[in-house]
């Protein structure tokens, strides 16, 4: 079903969409090599008012339309030599461009659940380096253009999923990234975190690692404040309550006992064993390399779609697996897989404490210095 239609109707808001990725999120400058990849035609509104705002800065745009169901055909059946293929075509990308725009297009979330985990391990090690340049070392911005499918996921019409998701993308994320300095403050100030709520009791230490703003530089769309725990402080157990997809499947009420900053235990509601193979991918899939706080005043619910559901206003996040550099908390894996526990009053409630003071119950914060991000 063609939806072009509903984006030229909208233009303005893709338009603004386009100059906030191209000025700010990436912020391209002249002679910027920039590598747009997108999975389908129905993003081609955003798509031409990328590249017209990119050569208006007088960069250099290149277009990728990327086809998931057989781009996931070709890791199914691949060997080693057929990987290492892909690797290198992975490796050209962040040889030879600045930028990267991913524009994702849900059509099939379960498209790749096939692919064994034994090459999703090779893949994954192979391209690990590489990802951390292309994760850290170059400019980049990854968001969803609204499709039928992620309408489902919310229960909505699509053209209201599309309003939404307009609306939601194009929030002020510079006025956003002021109202955050006084939690980025309390929050590198602070040893000991405590996180209390059904099913939830777990305590660990960020002392000495920085706080990050996530304001419309990387995700769209964004509003989170992350930082990591120190490796080994993990001990407790914490009950996500959002639906998590990760690698063709889709888990419920994922359930994680730390000790010593270790996972030694793992449950959940359904594909319990897959849930243990991707916590065996590696030592450090066992690990956490983040812990974040969402605060996106536009999405109040889940819908099953991390890029969405890690910024809700009151939740969190706590991600096994890789930390980011700017970020470093020594732990390296193929994986990073952020869930999501959501502590408002309607799916549970739940406190945190820094250093023993509440800061945020029911997912409202009680600090007077952190009111304005309720």
């Amino acid at each position: 079903m063609n939806r072009i239609g509903i984006g030229d109707r909208m233009d303005e808001r893709i338009k603004k969409l386009s100059s906030t990725i191209v000025n700010y999120s990436i912020n391209v400058k002249e002679n910027d090599r920039v590598l747009i990849q997108y999975e389908s035609k129905e993003c081609n509104p955003l798509v031409k008012c990328l590249i017209k705002d990119i050569y208006k800065n007088k960069g250099i745009p290149s277009v990728s339309l990327l086809d998931n169901e057989l781009n996931t055909l070709l890791l199914e059946n691949a060997n080693s030599n057929a990987i290492d293929e892909m690797v290198k075509r992975k490796k050209f990308e962040v040889d030879n461009f600045d930028c990267f725009i991913r524009i994702c297009y849900t059509e099939n979330e379960y498209e790749d659940k096939d692919i064994s985990s034994d090459i999703r391990k090779e893949f994954g090690s192979k391209i690990q380096d590489i990802d951390d340049i292309r994760i850290n070392k170059r400019r980049w911005v990854l968001l969803n253009y609204p499709s039928l499918i992620d309408a489902y996921k919310a229960h909505m019409k699509y053209d209201d999923f599309y309003n939404y998701s307009m609306d939601v993308m194009n929030v002020d994320y510079e006025k956003m990234n002021e109202l955050i300095k006084p939690l980025k403050e309390l929050m590198e100030k602070t040893d000991k975190v405590r996180i209390k709520g059904p099913g939830t009791d777990i305590t660990f230490s960020i002392k000495g690692l920085p706080a990050i703003p996530c304001c419309g530089t990387a995700n769209i769309p964004d509003g989170e404040l992350y930082t990591a725990p120190v490796k080994d402080s993990v001990n407790g157990v914490i009950t996500y309550n959002t639906k998590s997809p990760y690698q063709g499947y889709i888990f419920n009420n994922i359930k994680l006992e730390f000790e010593n900053g270790q996972i030694v235990n793992c449950s959940a509601e359904n594909n319990v064993e897959e849930l243990k193979k991707i916590f065996d991918t590696d030592d450090g899939a066992r690990y956490v390399g983040e812990f974040s706080l969402g605060f996106n005043p536009m999405i109040t619910f889940p819908m099953g779609d991390i890029l969405y559901d890690e910024k809700i206003m009151g939740s969190i996040h706590f991600t096994p697996g890789r930390c980011y550099e700017d970020c470093d908390n020594g732990n390296i894996s193929s994986i990073h897989w952020d869930l999501v526990l959501i502590q408002t009053k309607e799916y549970g409630g739940g406190e945190i404490y820094f250093d023993d003071v509440l800061i945020r119950k029911d997912g409202k914060f009680v600090l007077d210095s952190l009111k304005q991000l309720n």
